[in-house]
């Protein structure tokens, strides 16, 4: 049985009083904090600093720092924020010019053509900079049989979702049919469905420990979720359908088999080999419950879909009774932190009023404001990550995926009735973009009196 997607209601701010309060203050606070950042030169008076800004990436550069201020000046009009939005995409597509770059949604090219799209309207003239790159993703996508990764942030799927904000322009089109035969070449047969499979070569150190010949991976961000989503727009958007509808259908059937015994940690794990017992994944956008759900709800939504909606339902209020302290949350950030699951569950919210939802998102934005340190960090927000020795522990990150910046987007989501269409690059944004048809989205938000 299909269902047609519901009709969009109006975002709504889901945080009031002290909650909103506090939000509106680290966002504001982040981006003064990002707006002293130098220029990513060598002649920066701090080069750690500089080294920073020194990549064109959405997730970890100057493209995100581009989105950011793009919807802090919607939400903070005449502070500079414009402006601000603008040097840094200029940045970001100098950095392009000036060096190699991957191909990459994330760390790539593509990535830094997707905010150049999504944010178009701050441009100025009628000039299309994207179609060399719409060239140049043709040639890389026409290698086959192909090699290369299958996923959201560096692989097929991120070149599919490029492709669907691209949409009607023709090279949409053939870009979207590539992926989805690079897709279908790439797919793996498991008993009545289909899965795409990580080597080796493809995977952390860490993990090809764990997983000496590779695996079938659960995230959104490496994994099958995230093909799911991307396929299902793609249906939706009337290109390849009856390609990509075969693929999504499979897909989805191999992912709902994964689930692990009832009484673990999560419903799903983070990955699955042959001979090696799965392990129950963390509560996350990049692994996990929430991250798997929030696709499956887009995936019905497009493909029309109204058990899968029930499934990705049911799977997100699971998520949302998970306690806290078995989620596996250090830090604030948007890929695994507590802003992260405070986006998601506001996004289940919104689609679905539900006070479950509306809770564990409040609850997890607390959170994530409570971890801040005034006086340290980016805005005082830290990240578990890296060190420069290589050890982890706790560093200032002012980027998009794991930093300051994503942080602060969230915060703003919960705090103004300013929809996000930035987290299209999560997958969790409505299936509606990426239809074709005679009217687009605005990507860009419209400025808001709010704050």
């Amino acid at each position: 049985m299909t269902v047609a997607p519901p009709p969009e209601p109006a975002w709504r701010a889901l945080l009031d009083g002290e909650d909103a309060a506090g939000a509106l203050d680290a966002a504001g606070a982040v981006g003064e904090a990002l707006a002293d950042l130098p220029p990513p030169t060598p002649s920066s008076g701090d080069p750690a600093r500089a080294s920073e800004l020194a990549v064109p990436s959405v997730s970890g550069g100057e493209a995100g720092y581009a989105l950011f201020f793009a919807y802090l000046d919607a939400a903070r009009p005449d502070h500079g924020f414009a402006e601000k939005s603008l040097l840094h995409l200029e940045r970001a597509i100098d950095l392009l010019a000036s060096g190699e770059a991957l191909a990459d949604l994330y760390s790539g090219f593509t990535g830094v053509a997707w905010t150049v799209e999504h944010l178009r309207e701050r441009l100025d003239g009628g000039e299309d900079l994207n179609e060399e790159i719409d060239e140049a993703l043709r040639d890389h996508l026409g290698s086959a049989p192909w090699r290369r990764q299958f996923d959201l942030t560096s692989g097929l799927a991120g070149y599919g979702l490029y492709a669907l904000a691209r949409l009607p322009k023709p090279a949409a089109e053939e870009l979207l049919e590539l992926v989805v035969d690079r897709l279908a070449e790439t797919a793996v047969e498991r008993d009545g469905t289909l899965t795409w499979h990580s080597s080796p070569e493809d995977i952390g150190p860490e993990a090809r420990q764990r997983y000496p010949q590779g695996h079938e991976n659960l995230g959104v961000a490496h994994g099958v979720p995230g093909v799911i989503a991307v396929l299902a727009r793609t249906v939706g958007s009337g290109v390849a359908v009856a390609k990509a509808r075969s693929l999504l259908d499979g897909a989805v059937r191999w992912t709902l088999a994964q689930k692990l015994a009832p009484g673990s940690d999560s419903v799903f794990p983070y990955a699955v080999a042959p001979g090696i017992e799965p392990q129950a994944a963390r509560a996350a956008w990049c692994y996990g419950d929430p991250g798997v759900a929030a696709a499956l709800l887009v995936a019905a939504h497009a493909a029309g879909e109204s058990a899968w909606e029930a499934e990705a339902l049911d799977l997100a209020r699971t998520a949302a009774r998970r306690p806290a302290e078995t989620a596996g949350v250090r830090d604030a950030c948007l890929c695994h932190g507590a802003a992260g699951l405070g986006h998601l569950y506001n996004r289940f919210y919104q689609a679905t009023g539900e006070a479950l939802f509306r809770d564990a998102a409040v609850a997890w934005f607390r959170h994530a404001l409570g971890l801040r340190r005034p006086g340290q960090g980016c805005a005082g927000f830290l990240t578990w990550g890296p060190e420069a020795t290589g050890e982890m522990g706790w560093i200032a990150e002012p980027s998009f995926l794991t930093g300051a910046a994503g942080i602060a987007l969230a915060l703003l989501a919960a705090a103004t009735p300013q929809e996000p269409r930035w987290d299209e690059l999560l997958l969790v944004s409505p299936a509606t973009i990426g239809r074709r048809s005679e009217g687009r989205f605005s990507p860009l938000p419209t400025r808001s009196d709010s704050c």
